[in-house]
């Protein structure tokens, strides 16, 4: 039987977790120097390092066993897998932002709201009885309000610093957002000691 393998989301996740792994007791020294390999041993398990939507197909296809992904990707991306665990690593938020001094909820002009999002997005508005149009942007989502193409914005912010660089601010927040440990559905039934054990340990040690 192969080892267990985690799909791990690159970047900034993907230090955290070493951490996380490094808590462990699990040897990360492949990890720490990946070079250009996209599958790394870690310790009796398997790493596959992937962008995080990818995570998400390789978690529902059954390639990998146990994924490492923002809450912010399973709220765009929504499947077949069993989230387990709130690492709290990774912590940001959605939040809705126009240019200051705008009165978004004011009116009855029908609103456009630009986002990398728009699954989040028309959730948000859904419930608050808003009917908005939704642009899907690929880039720098803050040109959208700044060219005149929409009135607002839905993206992750952290520290609030890049709207503020452009003459946005926050109106209201839509959700927090931090990593989060799934799992594919039949494998936890054929592996669920082995999961459970990997899955336990990750909660202990993030609390190091």
């Amino acid at each position: 039987m192969r080892p267990l393998r985690i799909a791990l989301t690159k970047g900034r996740l993907e230090k955290a977790a070493i951490d996380i792994f490094r808590n462990m007791g699990l040897d990360v020294s492949n990890l720490e120097n990946k070079g250009r390999r996209l599958v790394l041993p870690l310790g009796d398990f398997e790493v596959v390092l992937v962008k995080p939507a990818d995570v998400i197909t390789y978690i529902e296809h059954g390639v990998c066993d146990i994924g490492i992904v923002g809450k912010d990707t399973i709220y765009e991306f929504p499947g077949s897998y069993y989230e387990l665990l709130n690492l709290e690593i990774g912590r940001c938020k959605f939040a809705l932002a126009a240019p200051n001094g705008t009165q978004f909820f004011g009116g009855y002009a029908e609103k456009t709201v630009a986002t990398k999002y728009p699954e989040v997005t028309k959730e948000f508005f859904l419930k608050k009885g808003m009917d908005v149009r939704i642009i899907k942007i690929e880039g720098s989502v803050e040109l959208a309000p700044l060219l005149g193409l929409a009135d607002a914005i839905v993206d992750i912010v952290e520290t609030g610093k890049t709207l503020k660089e452009n003459g946005l601010s926050v109106i209201e927040d839509v959700v927090p957002i931090s990593a989060r440990v799934i799992v594919n559905m039949a494998s936890l039934k054929l592996r669920k000691r082995e999961i459970e054990d990997f899955v336990s340990a990750m909660s202990k040690a993030k609390t190091v």
